[in-house]
Parts: C-alpha cells; sequence; structure tokens
C-alpha cells in the first residue's frame, strides 16, 4: 500500500499540468479574437508546447537523480504557471515563449512519476499503478474543457489563465511536505550538463525492448492526437454536428480514455502481460480509426458515441501499460532516464502526427481517408509488438 500516496500526489501533477497545457486551446477562438489571428493557430502552440516538453524529457532523468522526483515535478509546475502568466500577454512572441515554458514544464512530470512510482511500486500492480497515474492526462483535459470556458466567460480568458496558474503554485505546496520522504534517493552530487541530453535517447536505442516499444509510442501518440485534435472538427464538418455536441462527443472519448487506462493496467497486470496488451490495443485501435472513418450522419446518436469512446479507450488509454512496460525493461534505478528517452521519441509523434493527419486529409479532401489511414501504422505496431512476444523465449539463455 506504500505506493498510493506517491500515486495520489503524482496524479494530481499530471493532472494539473495537463489541465496547464490544454487551458489556452479550449479558449482559443476567444484569444485569437484578441489578437486578431486564424483559431488554427492553436495547432503551432501544441507543437511549440511539445517541442519545449522533448527537451524536458531529455534532461528530466539527471535531474530527478539530483534533486528527486518531487523537487523536479514542483519545477515543472512553477515553469507551467510562468508559461501561463506569459500567454496572458496579448502578443504572439510573448506566447509562443510562454507556450515553450509550458512544455519545459511539462515535460518532465512522467519521467520523474516513473522514477517515483518504479521504486515504490510491486512489479505485479505496475500496469494498474502506472495506468491510474496516467489517467491524469485526460482527467487534467476533462478540468481544462469544464472549468476554463466558463471563467473565460465570466472573468475573462487572460483572468483564466491566472487562475490556473495559481492552482499550479497551490499544487506545488501540496507536494511540498512529501519532499524529504520520497526524494530521499537524490544524489546532489549529480552533475547536470548538455552531454547529459543524448543519454536518455542512447539507452532506449541500446535496448531492443525500449526501442521497439518507444517506436510503438511514437506511432499511437500520432493516432491519440489526431484523435483529440481533429475529432470536433471532422463531427462538425462531415457528420453535421453543432460545435456543442462536437465538443461533447470529444468529452465522451476522453472519458473513454480515462477509463481505459485503468482498466488496460489492471488487465496487463492480471492476465496479459504488457505486450500483449499493447499490441491487442493496436488492433482495437485500428479498427476503430476505420470505424469513425465509416461514421454517417444516418446513424444513430448513441452508435456513434460507442465507437468515439472506443476510440479513446484504445487510442487514448495504452499510456499506462506502455510507460509501466518500459520502467519494467529499464536497467535497476534508471526507469526515470529511460522514461525521458522514451518519451522523447513519444513526443516527437505528437508533434508530427497533427500535421501528417492534416496533409492526409488536405490531399485526399477528406477527414474520412486520414482517419483510415491511421490503421496503418498502429497495425504494424502489433506486428511488432506480437514478434517480439513471440521471440522472447528463443533469446533467453539457461
Amino acid at each position: 500500500m506504500k505506493s498510493w500516496l506517491p500515486l495520489a500526489i503524482t496524479l494530481a501533477i499530471q493532472a494539473m499540468v495537463a489541465m496547464a497545457l490544454l487551458t489556452l486551446p479550449v479558449m482559443a477562438i476567444e484569444v485569437a479574437q484578441t489578437l486578431n489571428v486564424k483559431p488554427a493557430l492553436v495547432g503551432l502552440y501544441v507543437a511549440i508546447v511539445y517541442i519545449g516538453a522533448m527537451a524536458a524529457s531529455l534532461a528530466a532523468g539527471t535531474a530527478v537523480k539530483r534533486w528527486g522526483a518531487i523537487r523536479v515535478s514542483q519545477l515543472g509546475l512553477l515553469l507551467c504557471a510562468a508559461g501561463l502568466a506569459l500567454c496572458m500577454l496579448p502578443h504572439l512572441p510573448a506566447m509562443v515563449v510562454g507556450a515553450f515554458l509550458i512544455g519545459l514544464g511539462y515535460g518532465p512530470i512522467t519521467p520523474a512519476s516513473s522514477h517515483l512510482l518504479a521504486k515504490t511500486t510491486s512489479q505485479q500492480h505496475m500496469s494498474l499503478v502506472f495506468s491510474v497515474k496516467q489517467t491524469g492526462v485526460p482527467l487534467g483535459g476533462v478540468l481544462a474543457g469544464a472549468v476554463v470556458p466558463s471563467l473565460a466567460v465570466q472573468i475573462g480568458w487572460q483572468a483564466a489563465l491566472l487562475c490556473v496558474a495559481a492552482a499550479c503554485l497551490g499544487c506545488i505546496a501540496l507536494a511540498q511536505p512529501l519532499c524529504k520522504s520520497l526524494d530521499d534517493d537524490r544524489d546532489p552530487g549529480q552533475r547536470l550538463g548538455f552531454g547529459n541530453l543524448a543519454d536518455p535517447i542512447r539507452l532506449v536505442l541500446q535496448h531492443p525492448a525500449l526501442r521497439r516499444l518507444a517506436a510503438c509510442s511514437f506511432m499511437f501518440s500520432m493516432v491519440q492526437l489526431s484523435l483529440t485534435t481533429y475529432l470536433a472538427t471532422y463531427l462538425n464538418l462531415t457528420l453535421g454536428y453543432g460545435l456543442v455536441a462536437a465538443g461533447a462527443a470529444l468529452s465522451f472519448a476522453q472519458v473513454g480514455g480515462m477509463f481505459g487506462r485503468v482498466l488496460w493496467g489492471g488487465v496487463a497486470d492480471r492476465w496479459t502481460g504488457a505486450l500483449p496488451m499493447l499490441a491487442g490495443l493496436a488492433v482495437l485501435m485500428a479498427a476503430a480509426a476505420l470505424a469513425t472513418a465509416a461514421l454517417g450522419p444516418s446513424l444513430p446518436s448513441w452508435l456513434i458515441l460507442l465507437v468515439l469512446v472506443v476510440f479513446g479507450m484504445t487510442a487514448i488509454g495504452w499510456n499506462g501499460v506502455y510507460l509501466a512496460e518500459v520502467a519494467r525493461q529499464a536497467p535497476a534505478g534508471l526507469a526515470g532516464v529511460a522514461t525521458g528517452g522514451a518519451l522523447a521519441i513519444t513526443f516527437l509523434g505528437v508533434v508530427l502526427g497533427p500535421p501528417v493527419f492534416g496533409a492526409i486529409a488536405e490531399i485526399a479532401g477528406s477527414y474520412r481517408a486520414a482517419y483510415a489511414a491511421l490503421a496503418v501504422p498502429t497495425l504494424l505496431c502489433a506486428l511488432s509488438l506480437v514478434r517480439r512476444r513471440r521471440a522472447a523465449p528463443a533469446v533467453q539463455t539457461p
């Protein structure tokens, strides 16, 4: 049971930084009106955030070893708060810097939590615990969607940014009492430097199991961000949904993702193991992408929502099982470093996924074709994971 306190604080921190990341996108229309720009520029904002997240995730493993997981998480929250405050300035350059700061704050959170949970969680419960922690990402999305637009209407979008920044600072205070006990493995003598940034990637590439997991996460994250970035637009333009109804449907997919993260983690721990679970999710993800591409306005609403919930459960629900397996496969004491390297590759898929999806939709002249195309990389991932599972006994030595 000793893992539940670290789980609770890491879940809260994960939800808070996810909410910080999505605060500006959920009120992009109002912000765009103030700046006299197109709301579509929010895609550039997300890309800048994740570029910052990639850089921070590479440095996170070394930082965690020096300062501790809780302290690094607090630093991440502080950077998110600073980025949100900077985004209050109605100038694009300020928002670009603010977005990058939010990314720098978001990036180290998962490596830090992986380090902490890896040392406090038993092997047989690791997938479930990591999956519960990762529900913080869609939970932050739900909080951003439910709270931020109302704040923007009542007190203005700039004040809404300030409120979320204040909540980040409150989360720092909440975590402070745990620093002494949970950061007891920190090494103040650990050196920091730019040379360390290549170590996480090198670690992942040198281990075939980590390399395969990271490659699959690259593909999975492309699917995940394509779903969440374009679903509302697809429903609005192709199926004739109103903006409110399309947003509600996207929320259903996010809730499906929260449920899926816990469900798949429990199933992987109790019955299947991580690799078969990830392979099965890849197949289900491909099927859900094809089903989404086939949706039509004449279908009943309950069936459309069912397809989207399944899509959310798979495309958003894989992360916890993946991160737990990365922590298992990492060399002893290097779960944070391995997670940072793997996440850098994951975040690259996040950066590239939506633009590639948009390009396919533009070339094909249809969002249906783009969603159907998502089935190809996910099925390739399933084949790769199944081959790894079958090959595993052959490489064991007596």
